[in-house]
């Protein structure tokens, strides 16, 4: 095993026990709910196994549903969010991004940011609308995905800058 499955393997595991454990007992007005939890699947290694981001993902999210009792909606929408990220990488970084080193938990720059708020949104979008499914129900499910967005995004980036590993 490397060092880069092993840190994987630890990151899924605290970033799924900070969700279950911590963040998800918060419910701020009944719309502002943290999702860090997705900040596995914007950390996971660029060029690395597709394959195996798809399933770990999809198992993040059906192990939030089973201790959040959402009934598979965050397994749908981390499996979307791990689908269409590398669009999302061509997007902020251009359409060389699979031969660049990036590392989202560097500084923070333009494309980073830009990077992290669409899959943000993206996974809250489409987990609001899920969890509603009504078209009824569209405009609560954007003041919900605005709202949410914006709290993880604040949450999310004070996760990477709090762990970021040390330059040697």
């Amino acid at each position: 095993m490397n060092s880069a499955l092993i840190l994987n393997i630890i990151r899924f595991v605290l970033l799924l026990t900070a969700q279950i454990v911590i963040f998800n007992n918060i419910d701020l007005f009944g719309y502002l709910n943290p999702y860090p939890y997705i900040l596995f699947i914007l950390l996971y290694p660029v060029n690395t196994n597709r394959a195996g981001l798809l399933v770990a993902s999809f198992l993040l999210g059906l192990t939030v549903d089973f201790f959040a009792n959402s009934g598979g909606v965050h397994a749908a929408s981390c499996l979307l969010l791990a689908y269409v990220r590398p669009v999302f990488f061509k997007f902020a970084f251009g359409l060389s991004y699979e031969y660049q080193t990036i590392k989202i938990n560097d500084r923070l720059s333009p494309e980073r940011f830009t990077f992290i708020l669409i899959s943000i949104l993206t996974h809250h979008f489409i987990l609001f609308f899920l969890e509603l499914f009504k078209f009824t129900f569209i405009f609560e499910a954007l003041l919900r995905t605005i709202i949410t967005t914006v709290f993880t995004l604040i949450v999310s980036i004070l996760i990477i800058y709090l762990f970021k590993p040390n330059k040697k």
